[in-house]
């Protein structure tokens, strides 16, 4: 899972090689995958978007079918994780269907507190959330437990598919295939996660400060 994660770029060629066009549909189920499964937080998504760039930059993908493929992909990916939070969101605070014994972790106020956040600051959360891991898989649940309005989400959930394979996929097509950066491909993947980190280490900070 490592050695995939941090050589993507190479697992990827070598995919395009065993599979041909049927890579469009193993980006396709990563990528929705990521961003509509709670439990699946650990799949690759900015390095996987860098790394795709890259490969489309030499030919081997059409960038533009990549992009308009991949954004539906993190578009609809949002949308169910939304539904199954606001299905099943509300239950775990109430103690229904089962999830008594999870329920008594809960507070029926962190519920409440939860929507009006959305009602609030939703907009932003689900455009920013988008560019951190583990983060954007969360978020997108807990805006449907929190019943966030659903046509701002809609709309905010676009704008952030869209920016977000958007910069990752054309940094890769732009920058992936540098010799320093391709070769140490590791390295920068790496690096884009560290990155995408720093806004959460940022706001943990001015919270513990206030």
């Amino acid at each position: 899972m490592i050695d995939f994660l941090l050589h993507f770029d190479k697992h990827l060629l070598q995919f395009i090689g065993d599979y041909g066009s049927w890579v469009y549909g193993i980006l396709f189920a990563i990528i929705f995958a990521e961003t509509g499964f709670v439990v699946t937080p650990f799949l690759p998504g900015d390095s996987l978007l860098f790394a795709t760039g890259a490969v489309a930059a030499q030919g081997k993908l059409n960038p533009w079918a990549t992009f308009a493929l991949l954004a539906s992909a993190a578009f609809t990916g949002n949308l169910v994780n939304y539904a199954v939070g606001r299905a099943i969101g509300p239950r775990v605070f109430i103690g229904d269907s089962g999830a008594r014994g999870i329920a008594r972790l809960m507070n029926r106020e962190y519920l409440d507190r939860a929507h009006q956040f959305f009602e609030r600051y939703g907009g932003k959360a689900i455009v920013l959330g988008r560019f951190v891991p583990i983060v954007r898989t969360f978020v997108p649940f807990v805006a449907g437990a929190g019943y966030m309005t659903w046509s701002l989400f809609v709309a905010f959930n676009a704008i952030g598919a869209l920016a977000w394979v958007g910069l990752c996929l054309f940094a890769g097509v732009l920058f992936g295939n540098v010799p320093a950066v391709r070769n140490h491909f590791s390295l920068v993947t790496i690096g884009i996660v560290f990155v995408s980190l720093i806004p959460v280490m940022v706001e943990a900070l001015r919270h513990r400060r206030r």
